[in-house]
């Protein structure tokens, strides 16, 4: 069977998605697959590399630029690929791997493509990609799932051209500073900025409305940050919980994916039954959103052991630094093991899904 490997993308977190790639081509069984690399640039081309029959030498040569034939990099260097319509990746004894980060990735968006395309494809749904990209949807979700949140107020750049004044009073009013403003569809901090006053409030939301024009504004609270990794689809299954060990109180896209500051503590050291909440709120915003494939559940944990959830992330980052196959690897899910259970979980879906369309006909 062949492995379509979507990475890259218009979105913030490009270069993330192409990291993650290559750590994936690491860990493919190329004794069963071979992976077919597709590189959506910056400008939404779609390239197309040479089969891969062994991993990558580095996330660098999984870049293409358009050529008249396709050949690898024999370095760490952008390969040769030529250009193809998104339609042209459709062909039988193949699962798509849409390995992408933030809008136009795990947002649905890609999922609906490949569904009309007929193939299956690693990871959630349509359903479950939408809700969990979009925080002010999926906060609606948790708070009739009863699962615990921080404060917030939404809004969208009208209501703030319109009516700024008035959403300044009624965050104040609400919310304690600091505040922490966030794009309502975007991930891995992009676009995110913690506010300590009413000036810096006004900063961090033109800065938020560069990447999507419906804002979140929560509360900022003192916690640990606290993530599950979650795999299945009717059978659910939560790893250990990892904690994030902060020496500064907000961590940005840069500190994430660039300098690497971040230290993870797996397992968390917490006590088993505060674990267990965490498990179990992980569940249930999986099920809420109609997850599948896999997620990260990432939730705030107080010092009087109060638990919170921030949000659930539908295409976890798979970076070598990333919390998500460490999770599962501390829970006794190798890397390699874990792709393969992605892959075989989205053959799952397809034939399930397919199952039920020729009972409708």
């Amino acid at each position: 069977m062949k492995i379509i490997l979507l990475y890259g993308g218009q979105s913030a977190e490009h270069e993330i998605s192409i990291i993650s790639a290559h750590n994936i081509t690491q860990a493919i069984m190329y004794d069963l697959y071979t992976v077919q690399p597709i590189y959506i640039t910056k400008q939404g081309q779609w390239i197309k590399g040479p089969e891969m029959k062994e991993p990558s030498i580095g996330d660098q040569q999984l870049i293409f630029q358009e050529s008249e034939k396709m050949e690898w990099s024999s370095t760490n260097a952008p390969s040769k690929g030529i250009l193809i319509r998104p339609g042209d990746i459709q062909e039988k004894e193949a699962i798509v791997f849409p390995v992408l980060h933030g809008p136009n990735g795990e947002d649905g968006t890609v999922q609906g493509f490949v569904e009309v395309l007929g193939m299956p494809y690693v990871g959630a749904g349509i359903t479950a990609s939408a809700n969990g990209m979009d925080k002010i949807i999926s906060k609606a979700l948790f708070t009739q799932a009863g699962i615990p949140q921080v404060p917030y107020v939404s809004f969208d750049d009208v209501e703030w051209k319109n009516q700024q004044d008035s959403l300044i009073i009624k965050a104040e009013g609400t919310l304690l500073y600091p505040l922490f403003v966030k794009p309502a569809n975007m991930g891995s901090s992009v676009g995110i900025s913690k506010a300590h006053d009413k000036y810096e409030l006004i900063k961090a939301v033109e800065e938020a409305l560069k990447y999507d024009r419906r804002i979140v504004v929560e509360q900022g609270i003192t916690a640990d940050e606290c993530e599950v990794a979650v795999l299945g689809n009717e059978d659910i299954h939560v790893s250990c919980v990892g904690r994030l060990v902060k020496t500064q109180d907000f961590y940005d896209y840069s500190e994430k994916y660039i300098n690497n500051t971040v230290e993870m503590e797996i397992p968390a050291q917490l006590p088993e039954s505060l674990c267990e909440q965490i498990q179990e709120y992980a569940k249930k915003a999986y099920q809420v959103i109609d997850g599948s494939g896999l997620a990260r559940a990432d939730f705030f944990v107080t010092s009087n052991h109060d638990v919170y959830i921030n949000e659930l992330n539908t295409m976890p980052g798979f970076t070598q630094y990333s919390m998500y196959p460490s999770l599962w690897k501390a829970t006794g899910l190798e890397y390699r093991d874990l792709i393969e259970e992605l892959i075989q979980l989205g053959l799952s879906r397809h034939k399930t899904r397919s199952q039920m369309k020729s009972f409708e006909s």
